[in-house]
Formats: C-alpha cells, structure tokens, sequence
C-alpha cells in the first residue's frame, strides 16, 4: 500500500515538471512573436494556420449571410399556389 503511493507520487512529480519544463521554454518566443510590432493583425500573426482559419471564416460568414437574405427575400414574397 505505502510503497504503491510513493511510486505514483514520483510519477506525477516526474510528469508534471517535465510538462512543465516545455511549456516555459515555449512562452517566451510566444510572447515575442506577438508582440512584435509588424503591422500585423493579432488574429493572423500565429502564421498560416491562423490565416487559413480566419478565411474559412469570413467564406462561411459570407455565404451564412447571403444564405439568410435570399430566404427573407423569398419568405417576402409568397408564390401564390394555383
């Protein structure tokens, strides 16, 4: 039972440092890069991945837009059923 617990309690200690050991390393150059002042927009300065997402958005925003305005148009205007 004692012996069982001390073991898991390394275990954690040893995972959880070297998380975060990783993740320390990681911020600094984070924070740098947006922070740099560049003239870019903070939504696109993680790269191309961020500028792919933010295009997928503005299409979808675009199309979702245009979608619902051509229903209110059509709801507008009922066709008359002979």
């Amino acid at each position: 039972g004692r012996r069982h617990t001390a073991v898991q309690q390394m275990a954690r200690r040893s995972i959880c440092s070297s998380a975060r050991r990783q993740v320390e390393n990681k911020v600094p150059q984070k924070q740098k890069m947006f922070q740099e002042d560049n003239g870019m927009p903070i939504h696109l300065k993680g790269g191309s991945s961020d500028a792919l997402l933010y295009r997928a958005t503005m299409v979808l925003t675009v199309l979702g837009v245009g979608f619902t305005l051509y229903e209110l148009v059509k709801a507008s205007f009922p066709q008359k059923k002979d």
